[in-house]
């Protein structure tokens, strides 16, 4: 029992260690609750996410983000051109009306403008989510390819400033003519044509003989000016071949042919070996094969020509 007194003395005895001990155990639990929020250690993994989410945010604002030249038109191309027109206008009708207002659907029958089309919307955040949402829908086969268009629709300048809409429409026009004029095929057929021209008026300087003789190329080149060259020919279900060696019969074109799928048949023209006919069951089958076997080396000599055939 005596050996368990000196503890109590001693603390006793020591008034001052006492004292300076008590203060320093008080400390402990008076700074404890500055430290316990540890705010400095969760400071560093709250800095690290910050940055991510910021770019993440910022990534997806900028593919949402509608561009400041945009209109509320869209320009759609890549379309299927074996479809009728009224047709396809119906068919875009419907479909992008699930993104709001159609307001007009413009296209045209014309070659250079065939596999293409204008819708007007509403207003741009529509024509936006439309841009976004179509970009590559499937529709009749073919990827549709989707952007804002360069000027605003008809529809919508009368809509938005009647007061405008003649300057519009003009400015349009002229545009369209300077597009044509600007046109490669234009100017190449614009340069035969001239050639075609002079030689006709050259021809009656030489003589009778000589105007009878040089009438019929010019008639002829003029003649080739309004044909469409091969390789400018719609897409459709059959292939013209050209260029064929002479040893190139039937059998031998099917089986270069039947490589691609949806073959119909191979036709053959008596006394013509250079050239023959295929057929599949659709412009997209045939396609298919022509962007392949285009200038093919058929016997590793002769390249042969695939092209659209003429409808």
């Amino acid at each position: 029992m005596d050996d368990m007194n000196p503890v109590p003395e001693s603390s006793t005895t020591n008034p001052k260690k006492a004292q300076e001990i008590k203060p320093t155990l008080d400390t402990v639990p008076a700074s404890a609750p500055e430290v316990k929020p540890t705010e400095s250690s969760q400071n560093p993994p709250e800095a690290l996410d910050i940055p991510t989410n910021s770019l993440e945010q910022k990534e997806a604002e900028a593919v949402d983000k509608i561009p400041n030249d945009a209109t509320e038109t869209v320009y759609l191309n890549n379309l299927n051109e074996k479809v009728k027109l009224p047709a396809l206008k119906q068919t875009l009708r419907n479909l992008l009306k699930n993104f709001g207002p159609v307001l007009d659907v413009v296209a045209h029958r014309s070659v250079r403008m065939r596999g293409q089309a204008f819708v007007a919307f509403a207003d741009r955040e529509v024509a936006a989510k439309a841009v976004k949402e179509v970009k590559g829908f499937p529709l009749y086969g073919k990827p549709i390819e989707i952007a804002f268009a360069r000027s605003p629709a008809d529809c919508i300048v009368k809509r938005q400033a009647p007061e405008e809409f003649d300057a519009h429409k003009a400015e349009r026009i002229l545009k369209k003519k300077r597009s044509r004029r600007e046109n490669p095929l234009r100017k190449k057929a614009f340069v035969i044509k001239e050639a075609a021209r002079k030689a006709a008026e050259a021809g009656p300087s030489a003589g009778a003989d000589t105007n009878a003789s040089t009438t019929i190329p010019a008639a002829t080149s003029n003649r080739k000016i309004v044909q469409m060259p091969d390789e400018y020919q719609p897409p459709n279900k059959i292939l013209f071949i050209q260029n064929l060696p002479e040893n190139a019969g039937k059998d031998a074109l099917e089986v270069l042919f039947k490589q691609y799928p949806n073959l119909v048949e191979v036709r053959t023209i008596p006394g013509r070996s250079n050239i023959a006919f295929v057929e599949y069951v659709d412009a997209t089958s045939s396609g298919v094969a022509k962007d392949a076997l285009h200038n093919y080396k058929f016997d590793g000599e002769h390249k042969i020509k695939v092209t659209f055939a003429k409808q």
